[in-house]
């Protein structure tokens, strides 16, 4: 399912959501998944991937009973360290986290956003001497349905984020009837930043 990539010296790191519990013909018939952790995988090539046997992280590691479900991460390195941004569904909402590592296996929470809002996704960098992130609130009052749009937050210590603006509007992508959202790490190029998103069009016969 949705991963978040870096790449090393030597290869490439994967974090990936893993829905385990239930196969594809069950889910058909109505089950579900048992649970969800985030796993992590390791790649010479980024084509052929090694999985390590145990998660990378999971609830457990969050000690919160307020939190159901952690997934979609989203890694960038920075400053010699790994910044993971996550989804994490709560008993009050879905929130959007970000949390830090340097061996995938001890991670500190840094900060959890109000719902509800997810994707969120930091750039390598700071701008202006401020840390930065993409992000996708979802405003299902005022935006109607599923016109969920893609923003960008800052903050000075990756805890407090603020100084909000809106990005991309899904009105100004025309294969784009749904929503849309961030999802890998911007690239910093000579012309500016480059960032991939992605796009849900659905069909509405169905």
């Amino acid at each position: 399912s949705t991963a978040g990539i870096v790449k090393e010296k030597d290869g490439y790191l994967m974090l990936f959501r893993n829905d385990y519990g239930c196969t594809q013909p069950e889910w058909e018939a109505g089950k579900r998944f048992k649970g969800t952790n985030i796993g992590l995988a390791r790649s010479r090539d980024g084509i052929r991937w090694t999985v390590d046997p145990e998660p990378s992280f999971e609830l457990k590691q969050l000690r919160n009973e307020e939190f159901v479900r952690c997934y979609d991460p989203r890694i960038t390195a920075m400053d010699g360290h790994y910044y993971v941004c996550f989804a994490v569904d709560t008993k009050h909402g879905v929130h959007g986290g970000i949390c830090v590592t340097d061996d995938f296996k001890t991670y500190d929470i840094l900060s959890i956003s109000v719902p509800d809002n997810r994707n969120m996704v930091l750039f390598p960098e700071k701008i202006n001497g401020e840390f930065v992130r993409l992000e996708r609130p979802m405003p299902v009052y005022s935006r109607h349905n599923e016109r969920f749009d893609i923003w960008l937050s800052r903050s000075p210590d990756l805890i407090y984020w603020g100084r909000s603006s809106l990005v991309l509007g899904t009105e100004r992508v025309p294969w784009v009837n749904d929503k849309i959202g961030p999802t890998a790490s911007p690239i910093k190029t000579e012309k500016g930043w480059l960032t991939l998103f992605h796009a849900v069009d659905r069909d509405e016969n169905r």
